[in-house]
């Protein structure tokens, strides 16, 4: 029994010097102690600001995927969006080769969209001729 304790305190210690020494995530300054009493190290390493950027590009995908799903004549189901930073990358499939340039120009009108990179398939569906 007191081998285990033994056991399981080593480990917990390993686990706080391990996240002593962790480094920072890219784009993120390395935390210091915080300046203000009882304020935590997130608030002051400024680690919001990353997270602000994930948030607009997630506004952003949206606003995209909304304006797609507007277009009835668009299969908009099997079409992925991603965003960084205002850059869209359209990928998946559609059922019609003319439906590529409309999304593609669909995904240029949204407010925020600073470049569009198609990787869109034309793919007919099951059972289609």
């Amino acid at each position: 029994m007191k081998d285990n304790h033994i056991v399981e305190l080593a480990v917990a210690l390993l686990f706080v010097a391990a996240s002593m020494n962790a480094w920072p995530q890219s784009g993120q300054p390395a935390s210091g102690p915080a300046s203000v009493p009882g304020a935590s190290a997130m608030t002051a390493s400024g680690a919001a600001a990353p997270a602000t950027g994930r948030k607009a590009d997630r506004a952003l995908r949206r606003k995209v995927y909304a304006a797609i799903g507007k277009q009835k004549e668009i299969s908009a189901g099997d079409i992925g969006v991603t965003a960084k930073d205002g850059a869209i990358t359209l990928y998946g499939s559609v059922t019609d080769a003319s439906q590529i340039d409309k999304v593609v120009e669909l995904a240029k009108g949204v407010p925020g969209v600073t470049s569009v990179t198609n990787k869109l398939a034309v793919k007919k569906p099951l059972g289609g001729m």
